[in-house]
C-alpha cells in the first residue's frame, strides 16, 4: 500500500510539472501590426469674437509602432538681440555689437508612440508657438518683448475629425488662439 501511495505521489508531482513546462512555452500573442497615420495640426488665431482670423497648417506622420522616431516639427526665424557693445565702437557701427540669437516661430512635437483606444488616437502633444510682440504695444524701451503660447497634453483625438485640442485667450487682446489636430489613417 506505501508502494503505491509513493508512486500516485510521483505520478502526480511528475504531470504538475509538465503543465508548468508546457504553461511556458506557450508563444504569446503576436503584437498588433503598426498603423500608420497623417497629422494635420492647424494653429488658428482668433479675434475677440471668436472668429477666424490667420491659420497656420503643419503635417507630420506618426506611428503607433514604438520603435519609431518621434516627430518634430521646427519653423521660425533666429532674431539677433544687441547684449554688448564695445566701449572704443561707434554706436553705428556694426562690428562693435555682441549678439544673442532668439528662435521664435513655431515648434510641433509628438512625444512617445501613439496608440488606438477603439476609433481613436492617443499621443502627447507639444506645441509652443514664440513671435515678437507688436512694437507699439510694447515698452518704450529697444528691446524686444516676445510673446509666447505653450501647451503640453496627452490628447485622444477620434481618427479623421478635426479636434480643437488646445485653446488659450490672448494676453494682449480679447482674441486668442487655438490648436485643432486630425488624424487620418494611412493605407
Amino acid at each position: 500500500m506505501r508502494k503505491l501511495t509513493v508512486i500516485l505521489g510521483l505520478l502526480l508531482l511528475t504531470l504538475s510539472f509538465e503543465q508548468k513546462a508546457n504553461a511556458q512555452d506557450t508563444p504569446k500573442p503576436a503584437a498588433p501590426p503598426a498603423h500608420y497615420y497623417h497629422l494635420d495640426v492647424v494653429i488658428q488665431e482668433l479675434n475677440a469674437e471668436s472668429k477666424l482670423v490667420n491659420s497656420r497648417a503643419y503635417s507630420t506622420t506618426v506611428s503607433t509602432d514604438k520603435m519609431d522616431v518621434y516627430p518634430q516639427i521646427r519653423t521660425g526665424s533666429r532674431i539677433p538681440i544687441v547684449t554688448a557693445m564695445h566701449a572704443d565702437a561707434n554706436a553705428s557701427e556694426k562690428s562693435g555689437l555682441q549678439y544673442q540669437y532668439i528662435d521664435v516661430g513655431v515648434n510641433v512635437d509628438v512625444r512617445g508612440s501613439a496608440h488606438e483606444i477603439g476609433s481613436q488616437l492617443a499621443f502627447s502633444l507639444v506645441t509652443e508657438i514664440s513671435s515678437l510682440a507688436d512694437s507699439h504695444g510694447a515698452s518704450s524701451s529697444a528691446d524686444p518683448v516676445i510673446r509666447q503660447n505653450r501647451w503640453q497634453a496627452t490628447v485622444l483625438i477620434p481618427i479623421g475629425k478635426p479636434t480643437v485640442v488646445f485653446k488659450s485667450d490672448d494676453l494682449d487682446s480679447k482674441g486668442g488662439m487655438q490648436v485643432v489636430a486630425t488624424a487620418t489613417l494611412l493605407h
